[in-house]
């Protein structure tokens, strides 16, 4: 009969295409992990995974394994789930959650609230969101979740539409060339500062593309959170959802006008993979954001 943590380590490999990628996942050394790899290939009778620039690759044999063992893991992970439970309450969980710093102004104080009430022996560890790495954190369970704008680079993991953001514009409350509306020739005769579009904010870059058209960038910066300052101290515009150019706007740090052309409503996802790790606590964090992120997002 073969050993139920040699397929565990067999379907991390497979998913994270990495030995160290499943050492991480599960929670064991790289040796070991090492050690169970060839402990399988003894017992298949296969080499199962081939070094390549993209990681281990799957052999045929380790394809048509994988999709008995994922579907009889899973199986026996959910009924050993079923027979434990999570106590919020007592629990001293520590859950890891992906968010851009556009979801660390709006979201994460109103989440921290919440858990100190439901869950307050609980740790948090905020990660900031790699767009480009999104998937691989998910599978390998570097985090429990994520809450970001659209990644269509996500493969498997379970998806969640949170809200629809509006894009604005937000500039000096004292600007010396725009008063009340903001002309297209206006807009891109100015000077702008963007975020990153690492973090996931290009749509209206890509608009203005379709448009044929392009502004002038004067600043670039990694985070949201020096926006409101610079806005302060400037006559440059930002373009940024409404949610976040509303908190700006509060603090006297601008004022918010309607941009001069149309750009798609950015979406906001909860990503999560609530069958890898602790299925009960993951599933309780997951359900958390779920049910109560939307509404944390209202500034």
């Amino acid at each position: 009969m073969l050993d139920l943590n040699l397929v565990r380590v067999f379907t991390a490999i497979y998913e994270t295409r990495s030995v160290s990628g499943a050492a991480d996942r599960l929670f064991i050394t790289q040796p070991s992990a090492s050690y169970a790899l060839a402990r399988l290939r003894t017992e298949t009778n296969d080499e199962l995974f081939k070094r390549s620039r993209k990681g281990m690759e799957p052999t045929p044999t380790a394809i048509q394994l994988y999709s008995v063992f994922k579907k009889s893991l899973t199986g026996i992970e959910k009924a050993v789930a079923e027979t434990r439970t999570f106590s919020p309450g007592t629990s001293r969980h520590k859950f890891r959650l992906a968010l851009s710093d556009l979801g660390e102004l709006l979201l994460l104080p109103k989440l921290i609230m919440h858990l100190r009430q439901v869950a307050p022996g609980i740790q948090l560890e905020v990660l900031p969101v790699d767009m480009h790495r999104l998937d691989e954190w998910l599978l390998t369970g570097r985090i429990d979740a994520a809450v970001c704008s659209r990644n269509e680079s996500v493969s498997s993991a379970q998806r969640e539409l949170m809200l629809y953001e509006r894009y604005v514009c937000l500039l000096n409350v004292n600007h010396p060339r725009i008063a009340d509306a903001l002309s297209l020739e206006t807009y891109l005769q100015e000077q702008h500062v963007v975020v990153s579009a690492t973090s996931g904010h290009h749509i209206v870059e890509d608009r203005l593309k379709e448009f044929g058209l392009e502004r002038e960038i004067a600043v670039e910066v990694p985070h949201f959170a020096a926006l409101g300052e610079i806005i302060a101290s400037s006559e440059l515009l930002v373009t940024l959802p409404s949610s976040a150019a509303r908190i700006y706007a509060r603090r006297g740090n601008g004022r918010v006008l309607e941009l001069p052309f149309q750009v798609s409503n950015q979406e906001v996802f909860l990503y999560g993979h609530t069958e890898i790790g602790d299925i009960t606590a993951k599933s309780w964090f997951y359900n958390v954001l779920k049910v109560a992120g939307p509404q944390m997002f209202a500034p």
